[in-house]
């Protein structure tokens, strides 16, 4: 693929890329350089992710050792060592989003929006980041107006979003992520937008897959409403991610990872590794009917992940945030 791509043809001539063109053209170091190029870009980043860490939680006021002591449960974890080292562009999205939650904690606000549009280019999923950044950059004396009764209150809380920081932080955000998706759609036309964007909104992988929709989207793949059962697929994640952002973006780092987790957890596709492999294996080497084995380690894997996450909610407590600096 990379010697094509290096000729100036499309990374999708291989069908199977469903990336930006922006990390085709990362890689092509991967021909004049070095075949280890991107592996070594991404375990970068993923020691990069480790430092992020650490910064953000000595800003939140955490200690030095505390602070190294957590960072380290990212650093010294063979999962994320594993993905990067085999060649998973995975870490530069964590490295991006990271990035941008470092700036919003320093209140470095165009930097933040700019590695928030740069991130969103790179994989669609972290604009539901959107909402939590939006609420945590309501001023105090805008979020004020929603003290008030009726539709006085709705006003106050629309009236919360119009304010310099949130105008800027969109303005930039969406500006960097429009110039790089014209950029592209310039180059490669319709491809571009279907296999980046538009494919992960009615992609379903319905033979190898541990969602808890999985068997339903199996069962009803012939069916005429099997494209809207894909689409009604998202309204849990939505009402769950509403939820969170709403109950949490006071602390903008915790929403977002509540954000992830249930985006994962709930998401229509879900391949992993684990008690779900086994059934796997025999479905797709086999040939083996173990679709029902497999539906059910893909709704053990959801409960235990809700568990988590209640267990995670139940035992929040709220940190108190040193005094933010001034937007810069």
């Amino acid at each position: 693929m990379w010697e094509t791509f290096a000729q100036g043809e499309s990374p999708y001539n291989r069908s199977t890329y469903r990336y930006t063109p922006l990390l085709a053209w990362l890689l092509t170091p991967n021909i004049y350089l070095s075949t280890v190029f991107g592996k070594i870009l991404f375990i970068v980043c993923d020691v990069l992710s480790g430092l992020l860490i650490y910064r953000i939680l000595r800003l939140r006021g955490l200690g030095s050792q505390t602070a190294r002591r957590v960072s380290s449960l990212w650093l010294l974890n063979p999962l994320p060592m594993g993905v990067s080292s085999r060649g998973n562009a995975e870490s530069i999205l964590a490295a991006l989003v990271l990035g941008t939650l470092l700036c919003m904690e320093g209140r470095h606000l165009t930097w933040a929006a700019i590695l928030y549009g740069l991130s969103v280019h790179m994989k669609i999923y972290p604009v539901t980041y959107a909402l939590p950044m939006a609420l945590s950059l309501r001023t105090p004396e805008t979020r004020a107006a929603e003290d008030k009764r009726g539709w006085r209150r709705f006003i106050g809380f629309i009236g919360s979003f119009l304010n310099a920081e949130l105008f800027l932080f969109a303005s930039v955000a969406g500006g960097v992520f429009c110039i790089l998706t014209a950029l592209f759609y310039y180059m490669y036309g319709w491809e571009f937008l279907h296999e980046t964007y538009l494919y992960h909104l009615t992609r379903r992988d319905i033979r190898h897959n541990f969602s808890p929709y999985f068997y339903m989207l199996y069962l009803t793949a012939d069916s005429r409403w099997s494209q809207w059962l894909g689409l009604a697929a998202f309204l849990p994640q939505l009402i769950l991610l509403l939820a969170a952002s709403w109950a949490f973006h006071s602390d903008l780092a915790f929403s977002c990872f509540l954000h992830t987790a249930v985006f994962v957890s709930f998401n229509k596709v879900c391949t992993s590794q684990g008690i779900w492999l086994g059934p796997a294996y025999f479905l797709e080497f086999e040939g083996y009917n173990a679709f029902l084995l497999i539906w059910l380690a893909g709704l053990l894997f959801l409960v235990v992940n809700c568990f988590i996450l209640i267990q995670i909610i139940a035992h929040y407590k709220p940190t108190q945030t040193p005094q933010r600096p001034k937007v810069e």
